[in-house]
């Protein structure tokens, strides 16, 4: 297990797993990782990149900071979508490309391909993120030729839901969840120390646990009720 974060599940159906993350949720991250974050250190999320290609790193609690998050995971879909909130609105979209989600008892696991894409609120803007880090994957081979290709078609599809005429108003299509704010409620992991042979490349494992779960229908809802939530 590379990671882990806990995630209120907002809305599951065939379109979408749509969940949420509020400021003090549990997580667990590489401490490598976490210690490039704090210190502000690419260097080191280098090194961390280098343990994972080796298959031997420890894993140091944390809490989610700052912004509320909002993801958005297709079924089959090599990227998930994620809002940022904080107290002013919306920040920012940003585009993780990641494997397809696969279920599991505590949740799903996904693996991060590393490379993002940010987009400002309205859309305007897109940047492009750690390709410098996509390409060091690539070179110690955590991300294969096969996976390379899918996280090209993936670009090509995210940035048409972004570019197409008459789109919505947000990435995903407007699909339901994908304008709302999350709540705020904390959210806390569950996680099994895992067995020794079981530490190599897992990626990126998100825990579900403190699950509310919320129809389409009760979502389009809150949407109609408050329209200022849409973005």
């Amino acid at each position: 297990m590379w990671s882990a974060q806990a995630l209120r599940v907002i809305a599951d159906t065939g379109e979408a797993l749509v969940t949420a993350c509020a400021p003090g949720a549990q997580t667990l991250w590489p401490s490598l990782y976490a210690k490039a974050r704090a210190d502000g250190d690419r260097t080191v999320r280098t090194e961390a990149f280098d343990a994972m290609a080796t298959g031997q790193w420890k894993l140091a609690p944390g809490v989610w900071q700052e912004t509320e998050l909002l993801l958005w995971k297709p079924p089959a879909a090599w990227f998930s979508i994620n809002a940022f909130y904080t107290a002013a609105g919306l920040r920012n979209w940003y585009v993780n490309f990641e494997r397809p989600a696969r279920r599991t008892e505590s949740g799903f696991d996904i693996f991060d391909l590393t490379v993002d894409l940010v987009i400002g609120p309205d859309l305007s803007t897109l940047t492009w993120k750690d390709e410098d880090g996509y390409a060091h994957v690539r070179r110690l081979g955590i991300v294969t030729d096969t996976e390379h290709q899918a996280v090209e078609l993936a670009r090509a599809q995210v940035l048409a839901l972004t570019s197409r005429p008459g789109r919505s108003r947000t990435p995903t299509g407007g699909h339901p969840g994908a304008g709302t704010r999350p709540g705020r409620r904390r959210a806390c992991l569950s996680v099994r120390k895992p067995a020794p042979e079981r530490r190599q490349r897992a990626g990126e494992t998100a825990r579900l646990a403190d699950a509310a779960r919320t129809t389409d229908r009760e979502l389009m809802a809150q949407l109609n009720r408050d329209p200022t939530r849409r973005h």
